[in-house]
């Protein structure tokens, strides 16, 4: 199922919950106290809501398929901005407000929408010119800031029609020395293919690897790890003794709607070896339409003068659990016509620090929920996602570090719709879905929870995690 016929059934399904969903948000950074003005213009009214909530992706060189920067491209656009603001399918934000706040929310007020909704029907006066704002500030080639370094990624070729690819690629990069980076962002291409990218980094030792970039750059794995070994010969990742140098797992990741996460100084980060390579051990490509694509991400760094003082942790609960222990249960087998709930659970077994935590479902997904029991019965709110949205995965991240003390489980519950109601349903008639040990394709289902944390430090539920 192509990613277009995708957002059309997740735009229909948006539109019969719509009103559900406008009742829970209707309070939300809502200042209702202030009166819809007389006369709505761009200048003076429109264009601060569209450069604070959608220009980031709306803008030449954004994420988005057209622009809202100008008057022009706003007026052209009025009726549509109004419709889906209206209808909360824009700006996305899938995870429920009332239930946990997080860095960054895409949330528009009720007067935000009625201003947006008042100025279409009105005509879309543009209003005195010297009113306009300042535009922002976009960086170029990313939605987190302006890179110190960008790397490309080898471009890929897709035939028209093509069904699932999943690639194992290689990035080899050489700096002038060692150093270290506060975040490294992929980012994918225009094509919109891109369905998500799991990365590590191999550290090499300067004298015990000549050359970096010899080898071949991108394998077709479809998933089978069963030649890996073989394949990291082909890719040239060993030393030149044929040892194998260290791997950082998990250092560039991409999932969509998510941005880089970024921490304030001495949290997360990466150390960077002179001679790298970014191993992309998991770059999928979802379906393709009519047309031939080539896609050319890119991976941008960003880098840091000083070494992460507290290297960010992570581990996942559900599909490929970090432990073993944290299964999916009672199954990820969903029959066809059927709706199924399922969880996964896990104990902490010290005292940690959340700062991220990552949902992840495929296309059946209809609600997930996360939180923490305290060995005293409190529960500590972690997410709540009433209505599963497969196009907007976001990492989520705290304002300030959540505390979950020894002891405390930690659970993810997720339901799963396999009817014919399920308008996102890639089968129809529906037909048995599973999760077909640890399949990424986007038909096959997936149940993960993934947490970025640090071992606890007194103080840090009172330290922000904003970053300006």
């Amino acid at each position: 199922m192509s990613r277009i016929r995708i957002n059309i059934f997740a735009k229909a399904r948006r539109m019969i919950f719509s009103a559900a969903w406008g009742i829970v948000l209707l309070s939300v950074a809502c200042n209702n106290s202030e009166s819809i003005p007389a006369t709505v213009t761009f200048t003076e009214h429109v264009a601060p809501i569209l450069y604070t909530n959608c220009s980031i992706c709306h803008r030449p060189g954004g994420s988005a398929h057209f622009s809202l920067v100008t008057y022009e491209e706003a007026r052209k656009n009025a009726g549509a901005s109004a419709y889906v603001t209206k209808e909360r399918i824009m700006p996305p934000w899938p995870a429920d407000p009332h239930y946990t706040s997080f860095k960054g929310e895409r949330i528009l007020s009720e007067r935000d929408i009625k201003i947006l909704e008042k100025w279409a029907e009105e005509g879309a006066p543009q209003g005195p010119v010297d009113k306009t704002p300042a535009l922002p500030h976009y960086p170029n080639g990313s939605e987190t800031g302006t890179p110190d370094m960008r790397i490309a990624v080898q471009p890929y070729f897709l035939k028209a029609n093509s069904s699932d690819r999943f690639l194992l690629v290689k990035v080899p990069f050489e700096l002038p020395r060692d150093t270290f980076a506060s975040l490294i962002e992929y980012v994918p291409g225009k094509s919109n293919i891109v369905h998500h990218v799991n990365g590590d980094m191999i550290f090499y030792e300067f004298e015990k690897k000549t050359n970096v970039f010899a080898g071949e750059r991108a394998l077709d794995m479809q998933q089978d790890t069963s030649k890996l070994l073989e394949a990291f010969q082909r890719l040239d990742l060993p030393n030149d003794d044929g040892t194998y140098p260290v791997m950082q797992k998990s250092v560039v990741n991409y999932l969509p709607g998510a941005l880089g996460q970024k921490y304030p100084d001495g949290i997360g980060g990466y150390k960077l070896p002179r001679k790298g390579v970014f191993l992309l051990n998991d770059l999928h490509y979802g379906f393709t339409n009519k047309e031939d694509i080539t896609d050319s991400s890119y991976i941008n760094i960003f880098f840091s003068k000083t070494p992460p003082e507290r290297p960010l942790q992570e581990f996942q609960l559900g599909t490929l659990s970090s432990f073993g222990n944290a299964p999916v249960l009672p199954d990820l087998i969903i029959q066809p016509n059927t709706v199924k709930p399922v969880y996964s659970k896990y104990t902490v077994p010290e005292d940690i620090s959340i700062l991220t935590i990552n949902p992840h479902m495929h296309l059946l997904g209809k609600s997930f929920k996360a939180y923490a029991l305290k060995p005293n019965g409190d529960t500590i709110r972690l997410i709540s996602i009433p209505r599963w949205d497969f196009n907007w995965q976001y990492f989520y991240t705290f304002k300030k570090m959540v505390k979950i003390p020894k002891g405390s489980t930690i659970v993810a519950e997720g339901v799963y719709d396999n009817t014919k109601q399920n308008l996102n349903n890639p089968f129809s008639p529906p037909r048995l879905v599973r999760d077909n040990n640890g399949s990424m394709k986007a038909t096959d289902e997936m149940f993960q929870f993934i947490v970025s944390y640090l071992p606890y430090r007194e103080g840090d539920e009172n330290t922000s995690l904003d970053v300006k």
